[in-house]
């Protein structure tokens, strides 16, 4: 595995989502692509809670881990990049490692998937455009055929909560000690719950202030769950190394979606 090393700063043109097909949504938070013609700066990706497969010719295949922190990736040319983002701890049933082993880290999906990969990766060089390339993405990944079990249910409750669920009641709702539950959280999501929570909760209060334009940053701290807005501001601090404003101003165009769960949920 080689230590994640990528950056930009973009304009919102340069990046795009679409929805997975139903099928892939429970575990399938997105598909995306990025685009930049001039050499990007930086890019700079805040923490999320997911884990991503990315393609580019440059880059080649690779599967990205959780994040911990924000992340600044540099580019000397023009990139343009394809990938497909996982709910938060739904990556292992097609990565096939923990998720753990991942976090702040990346791995060329050749290493996991083998032929697979070399296959998949032919059928992305082949295609020529973004939008034949996320076909490829969307096509290789083959839905469990089992229901989500009660950790994935669990996450998916604390995903839906942006983080506001209590961990010792998702635990025993999950039939495990809150030890037990962490383990599982770790190698399910690559972070652990209360880490996990606190992203989440994070990108909630992100994406609040993207939706504003001009953020009252006192009132998202109230809705996003926080005690105070200096409670947020520490937050920010730690995830990014900058204040709410100044994070808000680089990423607020990027991993800030997150849209509904189409998540399989026995009864």
């Amino acid at each position: 595995m080689a230590r994640a090393k990528y950056n930009r700063r973009m304009d919102p043109g340069d990046y795009s989502e679409q929805a997975p097909a139903p099928a892939l949504a429970g575990w399938v938070e997105c598909l995306w692509q990025a685009r930049r013609d001039a050499p990007a700066t930086e890019w700079v990706v805040p923490p999320d809670g997911c884990l991503d497969i990315v393609y580019s010719r440059e880059l080649g295949l690779r599967a990205v881990g959780a994040m911990t922190v924000e992340q600044r990736f540099e580019f000397a040319g023009p990139l343009e990049s394809v990938g497909v983002r996982f709910r938060p701890g739904m990556a292992g049933a097609f990565l096939k490692l923990p998720a753990d082993l991942l976090t702040d880290d990346w791995a060329a999906l050749e290493d996991l998937w083998g032929a697979s990969a070399r296959q998949l990766r032919r059928r992305l060089e082949d295609a020529p455009t973004a939008a034949g390339r996320l076909r490829a993405l969307a096509d290789a990944l083959v839905p469990p055929k089992d229901a989500a079990g009660p950790v994935e249910r669990a996450l998916h409750f604390l995903t839906a909560a942006n983080g506001a669920g209590d961990v010792d009641w998702m635990a025993r709702q999950a039939g495990l000690s809150p030890r037990q539950f962490r383990r599982r959280c770790l190698e399910q999501a690559g972070l652990g719950p209360k880490r996990l929570a606190r992203v989440l909760r994070f990108r909630y209060a992100s994406r609040l202030a993207a939706a504003a334009g001009r953020p009252d940053w006192s009132a998202i701290a109230v809705e996003a769950g926080y005690f105070d807005q200096a409670h947020l501001i520490r937050d920010f601090r730690e995830f990014t190394g900058r204040t709410p404003a100044a994070a808000g101003a680089s990423f607020q165009f990027h991993h800030l979606s997150m849209p509904g769960s189409g998540l399989v949920v026995e009864a």
